[in-house]
Order: structure tokens, then sequence, then C-alpha cells
């Protein structure tokens, strides 16, 4: 369980509960007005004209499923481990830095950290820049791209003027291209006389949104190096978030991307406790399976605005016809529920500043159940901002989520409190993280500094990860390994040499092979999940203790998985990897830079690559690629013949090379070398 007895006894002591009680009643509800047991509930249901077969069918379940009740699966609750697995990228930080020297490298990064900075100490805004000039001293040419503003507006700030923004920012010189011919003809021209050079404004072309392929190509051509600093666009599939990945060998995670994605991580982690969301603005239904999520992991949930009218609605309370949404009461239900099942609180206020409709009165207070025909809430009332206040004091961590204010005031009372509790809370080490636009605004107008929470100027990001949905802008960049790898568990003598298989397969060759070498470690590297788990359980039934496979992409993961390995790699072995013909942008991709410079960075002086096909087009292209990125640094192992080796040098084949053989087809193998 997540939460603490202490936590939820303190919680039922100050404020009541809306969780459903362990005995007779389907859910309760405390206020100074009463409590309502399931019976009550039903008869005020039936009150309400639409839905309200359904209400009855959602309460009935709630009571047959109070003695068998169990969480909802992961995956619906938005906690798939499948989308999880993409939070972890390649990053800046851990890009070798010898490799940035003399790169075209283009950045996109977030122009609104530069325009609209909420102060002058903006966290974000220094590692956005941080992200630049770390670029500009490794020796890159840094090519920027960004959006700003909207098309047609008379007052677009111009690529100009933003470039000085960046140069005063920078300290260093930033160029525009802003010459009538477009974005790729004057960068093109201008790279001689500059290291930094920003391009125009994606606004004004269609292609960005649209994520054209030809336009993505144009976009990052020269470069080889996409570095993403824009994490407030990755729910989005942008051309230069998205498309340009496609045509650079490595795409990471800037400085300023890194650190919010894992502040994102950072929401679904419950290591801090007492942790309650405070969740605003509207749309249930849209955010159920969101919702669901954060009932799984924090210790108590508080609804307001719109959304705590769809709690309400659905245990039968007086709310306004405006605020309650269509449809949204049975998943309502299915949230308390969900609350019930883990013994969490779910609050919602007990008092609002309600406008007459009609007249101008003077505002007047209503508890939260007794909202006259007429009135409508505008703000939270005294009791509520009192009982939030003490229920924040007692937390560890806090996530405020959505809008903090009705739909119908600009400003609020309500909202400038809440921001001046989290103020005084956040400055005793409590863990603030503040999502959406008009929150992080109200928090950092009753702030010195805004350095102290964790802030999401686009909820839209946050929403979409909470509802276990992909961030495309993340899964775009190279993929990082997302486990600490144990080599003591892999292998009895972690310090043997290591010799690994690149697209290992059914691991055939690697288990003969480990099984004919007990001095040498072996490692398979396969992308597809269901072979690895196949090898793995031959190696537990065959007793081998020196080889072990691992399900990865190799093009992104090589280099971490392997420079963690205590002993020397001595060979790399890539066997019959299969082109897409039918892809022309796939044909000759199998074996791509990031994956051979690491090799041969990794590779102990003297070490080999063996690379075999039964496609000399594939071979030959494997072989090339190998010695032009290699840089002088590999040599064929023997020159006859081309190079091509007549026999398989380790007298063990693959049962792909087997079946070619069987055939009377020939194999093109070579064997490379790494020299000093």
């Amino acid at each position: 369980m997540l939460h603490t007895s202490s936590f939820l006894y303190q919680l039922h002591c100050r404020f009541g509960s809306l969780t459903l009680p362990p005995h007779s009643s389907c859910m309760s509800y405390n206020t100074t007005a009463g409590s309502w047991s399931c019976k009550q509930l039903q008869s005020r249901l039936g009150s309400l004209r639409s839905c309200r077969s359904e209400f009855r069918v959602m309460c009935r379940q709630v009571l047959d499923s109070i003695k068998t009740c169990h969480v909802q699966e992961v995956d619906k609750n938005g906690d798939s481990g499948e989308s999880n697995l993409f939070l972890h990228v390649q990053t800046l930080r851990n890009f070798p830095i010898e490799k940035i020297y003399g790169e075209v490298v283009i950045v996109r990064f977030d122009s609104t950290l530069v325009l609209e900075a909420l102060d002058s100490n903006n966290f974000s805004l220094d590692k956005s820049l941080f992200t630049i000039k770390y670029l500009f001293n490794a020796g890159a040419k840094v090519l920027l791209v960004s959006n700003w503003g909207r098309p047609h507006d008379p007052m677009l700030l111009s690529v100009e003027s933003l470039a000085d923004r960046l140069s005063s920012l920078l300290q260093v010189k930033v160029v525009p291209a802003n010459d009538g011919s477009g974005l790729m003809q004057s960068k093109m021209n201008k790279w001689e006389n500059v290291d930094i050079l920003l391009l125009d404004n994606l606004t004004m072309f269609r292609e960005e949104v649209a994520n054209c392929s030809k336009f993505s190509e144009k976009l990052s051509s020269g470069a080889t190096i996409f570095v993403n600093d824009a994490f407030s666009l990755s729910h989005k599939i942008l051309a230069s978030t998205v498309g340009v990945t496609r045509f650079c060998h490595a795409s990471v995670a800037g400085f300023n991307f890194e650190e919010e994605l894992l502040q994102l991580k950072n929401i679904s982690k419950t290591t801090r406790q007492p942790y309650v969301a405070i969740i605003g603005g509207s749309n249930f239904l849209e955010k159920a399976n969101a919702l669901h999520l954060l009932a799984s992991k924090c210790d108590g949930l508080y609804f307001f605005g719109k959304l705590a009218f769809q709690v309400m609605n659905a245990l039968g309370l007086s709310v306004p016809g405006c605020f309650v949404e269509q449809d949204a009461v049975g998943e309502a239900l299915k949230l308390i529920q969900h609350a019930h099942c883990r013994k969490i609180p779910i609050y919602f206020p007990n008092d609002f500043w309600c406008i007459n409709n009609s007249k101008q009165d003077p505002l007047e207070i209503f508890p939260s159940g007794s909202i006259l025909t007429g009135w409508t809430p505008i703000d939270l009332g005294p009791v509520s901002l009192k009982e939030l206040s003490s229920l924040l004091s007692i937390c560890k961590k806090i996530l405020l989520i959505g809008s903090i204010k009705f739909d119908s005031v600009k400003d609020t009372v309500g909202a400038s409190k809440l921001a001046l509790m989290l103020q005084g809370i956040s400055m005793t080490g409590c863990d603030v993280t503040v999502v959406g636009n008009a929150a992080c605004k109200a928090v950092a107008g009753t702030s010195c500094s805004v350095s102290q929470y964790k802030m999401f100027n686009n909820a839209s990001v946050v929403w979409e990860f909470l509802k276990g949905r992909i961030l495309p802008g993340v899964a775009a960049l190279d993929r990082a390994y997302p486990h600490d790898l144990d080599w003591n568990i892999a292998f009895t003598d972690p310090s043997q040499p290591l010799i690994i298989d690149i697209g290992s397969g059914n691991g055939l060759f690697l288990l003969k092979m480990a099984r004919r070498c007990q001095n040498y470690n072996f490692l398979g590297l396969e992308i597809n999940k269901k072979l690895v788990r196949h090898c793995l359980n031959n190696v537990v039934q065959s007793n081998i203790k020196n080889g072990y496979f691992i399900s990865t992409n190799a093009t992104s993961t090589f280099r971490p998985i392997v420079s963690s390995y205590p002993g020397d790699p001595v060979l790399v072995t890539v066997q019959c990897p299969n082109p897409d013909f039918n892809r022309e942008e796939h044909r000759w991709r199998m074996v791509q830079r990031t994956l051979i410079e690491a090799i041969i960075d990794l590779l102990i002086t003297n070490g080999k690559v063996f690379l075999q096909s039964d496609i000399e087009a594939v071979a030959t292209r494997m072989k090339e690629q190998f010695i032009m990125y290699a840089k002088g640094r590999l040599l064929v192992d023997g020159d006859e013949n081309m190079g091509w080796l007549e026999e398989n040098p380790f007298g063990i084949r693959s049962d792909w090379e087997q079946h070619v053989i069987d055939r009377g087809a020939p194999m093109f193998r070579i064997m490379l070398r790494k020299v000093r």
C-alpha cells in the first residue's frame, strides 16, 4: 500500500473521507451537512433524469465489488511498462564530447523560454542556454530551429530580433538566416563565417506541423547530430522534433529536455509520502485514465474546478447544470471505487463563493451540496481553503495540475491563497510539482523564485504521460538501456574477455561458441524480446555460465551496455542483417554510424569485427561503412580475395549461414582489426 496508516488517520480526523466504508454502505460523504450511505445515494440518484439506470448499475457494481475489490490493470490506468520504456533516451550529457567537434548539430529549442521567461533566474532557460553553449564550446557548428508567434501577426518577432536576444543571453554571436530564399540556402551560405545560426521561424512553414519528410530532410541537411531541447512539444509530431531524427545519425536530449523528462518521471514515483494530487480543470472523461493512474500512485486526491463537480454529481449532490459534463458520472464512480480499493480519500471543496446570475447582489458562500438555483460558484470558500491548508501541511509531495480558477473569472482569491500555501510548504522541503500555464503563473506571481518548484507550463505533455501514451518527441530520440546491469549475475567471471553478437536471433551460434570457449564470455544483443526469452531459457537449461542475452536496440544502447562491462571487448560479430529493400530509406540502415563508432571506441587494440551476409551488396556496404566511420582505426584482416573469407573462421555457423551453405549459395565474410 502506498499510504501510511498515520496519514489516513490524520485525514479522517480532519476532513472525513469520500472513500467507500468497509461494511454496509458503498460510499460515504462527510461534510457539515451530514453523510450519505449507499441507499441514500441511490435515492438521490433517482432524482436525476439522465443516466438513471446507469447510476443504479454502477452503484450495485460498487457494492458487489467490495469483498472482491481489485485495482484496475496498469495499462488501463495509463502506467504501462511499454510507454515508460520510451522515457529512457540518450542524452547530450552522456554523448561522447569528442564526437561533437567539427559536426553540424541541429538544436530544437523552446523559444518561449527565451521570450516569456517567468523570471530572470529561470532554471529551464539556464539549462536550455547551457545546451547551446556546451555544443559551441565543444567545437560544433550549431543550427538553431524553433517556432514563435502566429502566422500573419503584424507584431510577430523577426528572426533578427530573436537572434539578438539569444546573442545577448549566450554572450556569443548568433547569426539569423533571414534572406528570402528560406531555410536551406541561407544556412549553407553562412556556415563559413559563423558557429551559431538561427533558422527562420518554423511557424511560417506548414510542413512543420505536417511532419513532412522532404521538409525534415531539408531542415536537417548537413547536420549529423540532432539535439532536442524543446520538451514542451514532446506530445506533438513535428518535422523539427520527430522527422529530422530520420536523417541524423544521433538524436539525443539536451540538458533542459533531460531535466524536464526526469521531473516528468518523478510524478509517478511514490518515494515521498504522503503524496497528494490537487487536480483542477475540466473534461473528466478525457482525463479518466490519467486520474486512475494518480489514484494508483497518490495517498489522496483533491478535486476543484469542473472536475470536482463531476465527483459531486456522481455522489448525488446538487450541482449547477452548467458544470455537469455529460456521460462523466460512470467514470467518476469508477474512480471513487478505485480509490476505495486502495483506501485513499477523495476530496472536493466544502464551500464556494457564488455569484447571482441575474442580480448584482454581493457574493455569498454556499456549502458545496446546497448551491441554490441561479447561483454560480466562482471561487473556493473559506472553509475549503482552511481544510486544504491543513491537508497540505502534512504532505511530503504535492502535484498541482490543471487550472486553479473557474472559467468565468480571470483571477480568484482562492488561486492566490493556494499559491501562497504551496510557497510556504515548499520552503519546508516538500516536493511540489506545478503543471499548467495558469497554475505556473499563479505560483510565480506569489513566489520570489520559481526554482523551488518543478514546473511544466504545458499541461498537455503531462496529461499524455499520465494517460500512458507515448510522447512522440521522446520516442523519436535514441533509446538508452533502461536497466542497471549486474554482470556478476550474467557471468560467473565478468573479467573474462567479451564477445558480442549483434542481432543474435535464436542464439544458437552464440550458445555453441559459449560451450566451446569457456575462457570467454558471450553476449547477444537482440531487439526481439521473445527470442531473447527463449535464449535465456536455453542458457539456464544448458547450465551455461558464460553466455547472456539482452533485449535491446544495439544501435543506441551498445555503448552504455558494453562500456559498463568490467572486462575487455575483443570481438563483435554482425551476421546476416536483414535489409528492407521495399523501403528506400531503410535499405542500407542495418548498421548505422552511431553503432559503428561505439564498437570501434570500445574494442581493445587488435580487437576484431566480423561481418558476414549472403547478400554481397549488404556485406560490401557494411565493410565500407565500418572502414569509413573508423577513420583509419580499422584494417582488413587479410588481403586475399578483396578481404572476403572463404571459410567461417570460428568453425561454428549460425543457422542461417548453414541454410545458405546447404543450398549451395556463397557467404560473404570479412574480418576487420582495430589498430591504434
